[in-house]
């Protein structure tokens, strides 16, 4: 299992992974080159919320929604506020969000469907993208996991809304955790190690990180910890481990740009 960075014929980078199912789905993960913004947030930023020219951000959601052969209207995306809220996409909520942020699906941190054609998209900078596909059932999932999602569960709650409304079962899950800030530098104060007690009381110790005298928080175990506790295996679930401050040249980086800074974006649908 591993991540790779594949060039398109668009000058995209599109970041997948070797052993991820890809009969019946697309995904990607996108980097920050190859689109029309300008600094700080260059060049492919991917959010309408972030204080970047609407029209750059049209152009590159343009580009890359089409580079899975899709159409902007198709996809649909939510206001993420690190909340633990999932949400059912179906075929009347085909473009939401696509083009105004005020249409997005409120609220909302996870998205499932099982409706062909939709890509589902979702915004990051540091923090983890979360792709499920299920291919017995034919239904996709993806999830923000920031530490405030983390905390709350998002992983847990986005399979287990996928099992209750498409009959997911683990064994047939597969999951993906992409691009993110790392355990190398994302150090954290008090009130989120107290939390990581509190909400991983028999795992913490996995997942802070003391060096120097300072707290890190490895926030890709904390998710695949939580991906095995609901029984999906080890070997369903992908890693990418690319930290997105460290990458900063290839990603945005909410802590390396001290706040102001563009979005990737984490994609993935169904195949019609």
């Amino acid at each position: 299992m591993a991540y790779f960075l594949k060039r398109n014929e668009q000058n995209l980078w599109h970041g997948r992974f070797t052993d991820f199912p890809e009969d019946l789905f697309f995904y990607s993960f996108s980097t920050r080159l190859g689109g029309k913004s300008k600094p700080p947030f260059d060049s492919l930023n991917l959010a309408l919320h972030v204080g970047d020219s609407p029209e750059d951000v049209l152009a590159n959601r343009k580009k890359f929604i089409g580079s899975f052969g899709y159409k902007i209207e198709d996809m649909v995306t939510p206001n993420q506020v690190h909340g633990d809220k999932i949400f059912r996409v179906e075929e009347k909520h085909r473009g939401r969000g696509s083009k105004n942020y005020s249409d997005a699906i409120p609220e909302t941190d996870a998205l499932i469907t099982n409706v062909a054609d939709i890509p589902l998209m979702l915004c990051f900078a540091d923090c983890v993208p979360i792709i499920f596909a299920d291919a017995e059932n034919v239904a996709v999932g993806i999830a923000h996991g920031g530490w405030k999602g983390t905390m709350k569960k998002i992983a847990t709650k986005t399979f287990l809304a996928m099992k209750e409304n498409f009959g997911t079962r683990s064994e047939n899950c597969f999951a993906g955790i992409g691009p993110s800030i790392g355990p190398c530098c994302y150090e954290i104060g008090e009130e989120v190690r107290d939390a990581c007690k509190k909400n991983f009381p028999d795992n913490f110790g996995e997942i802070l990180l003391e060096r120097d005298g300072k707290i890190f928080l490895d926030l890709w175990a904390a998710n695949v910890i939580q991906l095995e506790e609901v029984g999906i295996p080890a070997k369903n679930i992908e890693v990418a481990e690319e930290c997105t401050c460290c990458q900063k040249s290839w990603y945005f980086s909410y802590r390396a740009a001290k706040g102001q800074t563009g979005r990737i974006a984490a994609v993935i649908g169904i195949k019609g």
